[in-house]
């Protein structure tokens, strides 16, 4: 299935792709980046295309018939939960996310909602003409089987209960659904994704079905349609809701680094709302398990985005290898994005030691200091900032190389839903927020 569209829509922030070390060397060299959007040694957007409107029912059922029967007027958007180079001059890989949903509050309690519950999560290929993000093709992820495996919650009482658009009507849970985040592509042409709901790292083949989802020790995943293999460490049960896995990144010898989006809740919500520490982990496909972990410390929220003061507003939505063992990470909140050096040393690894048993007190996440406490946290530096670069959209989840000083960014649209009982009208159809999903291109400054 190839589907076609000329485009305006913006798109989301992740890490894919590998810039030089020598390049990475000579902005460091230079000092902190620099915010503005001139060309005098500033990062600066050098391009941006954006996604049209493409029918999402029309897109699901081309690609898995009768799926979706009603899109309540959704258009194809998302797709900026990722983003990795395809080889060819202005191609890329995407993901979109599990689907349209938001929140609509009842009775004074939150609901989720999935206005539109058959869509199925897609790896979409999508090439930059002019101004425009082309779809030049997009796979469905499916089961063994090829069924849809939706972007459902999976399992009542750990994951957030679905409901219909209103929020009036629930709608059954799903083994299979994927809450799709990062994407790389392996040198046999599989693709390796990571998933929020586990969270999980999930082994798909060239043409959608899910190998293998690999996901925390004592998660106890059953009826699925594709194999489950208990293979991540189970400190990771206690991720937050809609925040485990958003970040991954593929490094030269093929092994994987994901990235918990936000602090775990542990031992509790309150220390993960507060806390600025999360973790980074390393899987080796060889060997089918988790090799590596590493304490990330994230910057204060009000460094990161001078607007915010809440610092469960902290995410990591990206990371992108960029030589040897070094990644770019992104710290973003929804409006502003820093993207950070770090190397993984071999001597910060923390797997299964003292931190990864969830009866210590006080918790990783509960150190004010945990370097001071001899965590070995990751040292990072500055790259760029952003959010001080103007045509930067927000909610940027996707970064990719261009060239040796170009970077891609895609920012996530959330299907132009928002959230409240005021994203409907009266008639069911979607009221567009009007946000597109886009891709910028931002030259990074060469030094001085």
């Amino acid at each position: 299935m190839s589907p076609h569209a000329t485009g305006r829509r913006r798109a989301h922030r992740s890490v894919a792709g590998g810039v030089p070390v020598a390049v990475i060397a000579a902005l460091l060299a230079a000092g902190p980046a620099a915010g503005a959007g001139g060309k005098d040694g500033h990062a600066h957007v050098v391009r941006t295309a954006t996604l049209g409107d493409i029918p999402l029912g029309a897109f699901s059922n081309a690609l898995l018939p009768g799926t979706v029967d009603d899109d309540r007027g959704v258009d194809l958007g998302g797709i900026g939960s990722d983003i990795y180079p395809a080889g060819r001059k202005g191609e890329f890989w995407t993901v979109t996310d599990r689907g349209p949903n938001g929140q609509i509050k009842v009775d004074g309690t939150k609901r989720r909602t999935f206005p539109v519950p058959g869509f199925d999560p897609a790896i979409v290929k999508i090439r930059l003409t002019g101004g425009t993000v082309r779809v030049l093709a997009a796979i469905p992820i499916t089961t063994a089987s090829g069924m849809p495996v939706t972007g459902l919650p999976n399992q009542e009482g750990r994951d957030e209960a679905p409901y219909s658009y209103d929020a009036r009507i629930p709608v059954r849970y799903n083994p299979n659904g994927l809450d799709t985040e990062g994407i790389v592509r392996a040198a046999d042409g599989s693709f390796w994704l990571v998933d929020e709901y586990g969270p999980s790292l999930v082994h798909v083949s060239a043409r959608g079905k899910v190998l293998a989802r690999y996901v925390p020790e004592g998660l106890g995943l059953t009826g699925t349609g594709y194999p489950v293999v208990e293979a991540l460490p189970s400190v990771l049960l206690h991720r937050k809701i809609n925040r485990g896995f958003e970040g991954l990144a593929q490094l030269p010898g093929g092994d994987l680094v994901m990235a918990v989006q936000s602090p775990l809740s542990l031992p509790d919500t309150g220390a993960g709302e507060t806390s600025r520490t999360t973790r980074l982990l390393r899987f080796s496909p060889k060997k089918k398990a988790v090799t590596a972990e590493y304490a990330y410390r994230f910057d204060p929220v009000n460094v990161v985005d001078p607007s915010e003061d809440d610092t469960s507003e902290l995410k990591i939505s990206s990371v992108m290898a960029v030589g040897g063992n070094r990644l770019l990470v992104e710290e973003r909140t929804d409006k502003a994005a820093r993207l950070q050096l770090v190397r993984l040393d071999h001597v910060a690894n923390i797997l299964g030691g003292t931190w990864d048993d969830d009866t210590t007190s006080p918790s990783l996440e509960q150190l004010d200091d945990p370097a001071a406490s001899g965590v070995p946290v990751l040292p990072k530096k500055l790259v760029v900032d952003l959010g001080t670069v103007a045509g930067v959209p927000g909610k940027i989840e996707g970064v990719a190389r261009v060239d040796h000083d170009t970077l891609a960014l895609i920012n996530d649209n959330d299907f132009g839903m928002t959230d409240g009982a005021g994203a409907f009208d009266a008639q069911g159809r979607l009221i567009d927020s009007g946000v597109e999903t886009s891709v910028v291109y931002v030259r990074l400054p060469r030094g001085n």
